[in-house]
C-alpha cells in the first residue's frame, strides 16, 4: 500500500476545509477553504513531518473578464484567490495554497473580502498580506498593522483588481 498523500493528510485532518488540489501542476497546489486558512497554515508548519517554516510569498489573483463576451463563455464565477508561497528549508520542499474569496463580501461591491491573516504563522506574511490589501483589496482579520504598503494611505481603490480605474488626478498632479 502506498504512503498517503498531502492531500490525503490534509483532508484526513481537515476534512472539507480541503476544497480541491492540482499536484500535476508546476506549482503544485492545495485549495483550502478560507475560513480553515490560519488551521492548515499551521499544521503545516508544525507537523514535523512537514515543517513549512516559511511563508515565500502571500499574493493575490482577480480572476474577472472585463470583456463580457469573454465573461459569457468563462467556467468560472469572478472572484479573488490568495496564493500562498510555502517552503521547508528542514526538507527542501515547497508547496502552493490557495484560498478562493468572492471580490467582494456579501456581494455587496465595495465591501472588502475577508480572510484570516497568517501573519503569526509566519512573521514574513506581514508585509505581503498589507501589499495584497492595499493592492487587491482584501482584508486580512487580525493582521497586526493592516495598513497601505505601497500606496499613499488616502489613494481610493486597489490598482491590481482588473476592474480598477486609475483616477485623472491626485491631490491636483494630472496624471496621463
Amino acid at each position: 500500500m502506498s504512503e498517503p498523500t498531502l492531500v490525503d493528510q490534509l483532508k484526513q485532518k481537515f476534512g472539507a476545509a480541503i476544497t480541491g488540489a492540482n499536484l500535476e501542476n508546476v506549482d503544485p497546489w492545495i485549495e483550502v477553504a478560507p475560513e480553515a486558512i490560519v488551521a492548515v497554515c499551521a499544521y503545516l508548519r508544525d507537523e514535523p513531518s512537514l515543517a513549512f517554516d516559511y511563508c515565500n510569498s502571500v499574493t493575490a489573483v482577480d480572476y474577472l473578464h472585463v470583456d463580457e463576451k469573454k465573461a459569457a463563455k468563462s467556467e468560472w464565477q469572478p472572484h479573488l484567490e490568495v496564493v500562498y508561497h510555502l517552503f521547508s528549508m528542514q526538507h527542501k520542499h515547497s508547496l502552493v495554497l490557495k484560498a478562493m474569496l468572492a471580490r467582494w463580501r456579501d456581494d455587496e461591491v465595495g465591501e472588502l473580502p475577508e480572510i484570516d491573516s497568517v501573519a503569526h504563522v509566519w512573521r514574513t506574511a506581514d508585509w505581503h498580506e498589507r501589499e495584497c490589501y492595499d493592492l487587491f483589496g482584501i482584508h486580512f482579520l487580525g493582521h497586526p498593522n493592516l495598513r497601505r504598503i505601497l500606496c499613499p494611505e488616502d489613494w481610493v481603490g486597489h490598482p491590481l483588481r482588473k476592474d480598477y480605474e486609475m483616477p485623472l488626478e491626485y491631490h491636483g498632479i494630472r496624471g496621463r
